[in-house]
């Protein structure tokens, strides 16, 4: 059969396939947000007891960043992540349950932590204007950091205009951190004693330096004579960790040649005066005046004592201005100032005088001063 004025028009069946490309950036679980937050990061503060990153640590995480959309803003999500993108799996050990907010800078009108999960939590308020731009921070004290070593982790912020992280998405950003094998350095300060003596002991970088002590051979400044007073100084220094300080002792003879002699100080147990004309030797470890020589003899010690960390003190009979004393095996000076102790090192300047009397004999007069420094641990 012909079918006449009929036209067959087959039917075409169009399928349309619409193609979806899913960018891995990461997606906010309630929703997207088309602005990104900017000059964003996370700093790991110490908290009570442990430091920022390390790993397991219970520690503050400050936030800052800057908003990018003026919207009235009612909350913001942090969400801890193993991953910057994708499906957000929370770090293993890691904990914000008893995470607070301790502080809060640029939102205006201030937020209140809820919300809380094992890795999530966000912060609410009565929605209120944050203009874009504004720079705002977000510390959070009692945060638990992943257990793992050398652990990245990453934090996604969400602004939202609703007051519980669900609808209004604003801005989005990713912030990332770290746990950080912690450095455990380990050294030992053993018994310490530093003790020297010599002519001179100059300092170093302003602290006592006993490799500069110089020799132990010391003239006097002039000739023995009844009409004046003969000086010179020797200087020591001294520094110990011991739980009870040090003890510093003279020991030796008086000014000797031959069978002749220089009568030593030992009259009164406070020192004596010197007296021209008088045969007397003795010492003091302080700043002298005129009224024992001309020019006055001797300095204070240095650093001077503070009671804490410099302890040095002269003794009864060594530590009166222009009264001197010589008793071989005396203790002339410690470090108890403010209680005996440890002590930084200080400098004591030791001054030597010598009157003569007119029948002195004639001669060379030396001595041999030896002075011992024990610490008591």
């Amino acid at each position: 059969m012909i079918l006449r004025g009929k036209r067959f028009v087959p039917l075409l069946l169009g399928v349309i396939i619409l193609v979806g490309v899913i960018s891995p950036v990461f997606l906010s679980r309630h929703a997207f947000a088309t602005a990104q937050l900017t000059s964003r990061s996370l700093t790991l503060q110490a908290g009570t007891t442990d430091g920022g990153s390390k790993p397991g640590g219970t520690v503050k995480d400050l936030f800052a960043f800057t908003t990018a959309t003026t919207a009235n803003i009612g909350s913001i999500e942090f969400q801890y992540c193993d991953t910057a993108g994708g499906t957000c799996s929370g770090p293993t050990g890691l904990s914000v349950s008893s995470a607070t907010i301790t502080n809060q800078t640029g939102a205006g009108s201030a937020f209140t932590l809820t919300g809380v999960s094992a890795n999530d939590f966000y912060i609410t308020r009565s929605a209120a204007s944050l203009t874009a731009s504004t720079a705002v921070t977000f510390q959070f004290s009692n945060v638990v950091n992943p257990s793992a070593t050398n652990h990245s982790f990453y934090v996604h912020i969400t602004t939202y205009t609703s007051t519980n992280a669900t609808t209004g998405a604003t801005d989005i950003g990713t912030v990332g951190a770290s746990t950080a094998t912690q450095i455990v350095l380990t050294g030992t300060m053993p018994e310490s004693l530093i003790f020297c003596s010599g002519a001179t002991i100059t300092n170093t970088g302003g602290v006592p330096d006993c490799s500069t002590a110089g020799g132990g051979s010391i003239s006097f400044n002039q000739l023995f004579s009844p009409a004046d007073t003969a000086t010179a100084t020797s200087q020591l220094a001294a520094s110990t960790n011991a739980g009870t300080g040090y003890a510093i002792t003279v020991n030796g003879t008086t000014l000797t040649s031959g069978s002749n002699t220089v009568t030593a100080m030992t009259t009164s147990s406070s020192g004596d005066l010197g007296v021209r004309g008088t045969s007397q030797f003795g010492l003091n470890l302080e700043p002298n005046t005129t009224t024992t020589s001309t020019p006055a003899v001797g300095t204070a010690i240095a650093p001077a004592a503070n009671g804490t960390n410099y302890k040095a003190e002269a003794l009864t009979g060594y530590s009166s201005i222009d009264h001197f004393r010589f008793v071989s095996g005396a203790t002339i000076a410690d470090s108890a100032s403010g209680g005996a102790g440890p002590s930084d090192i200080e400098t004591y300047t030791v001054s030597y005088m010598v009157n003569a009397n007119g029948a002195q004999a004639v001669g060379t007069y030396t001595t041999t001063l030896t002075y011992i420094c024990t610490a008591t641990y």
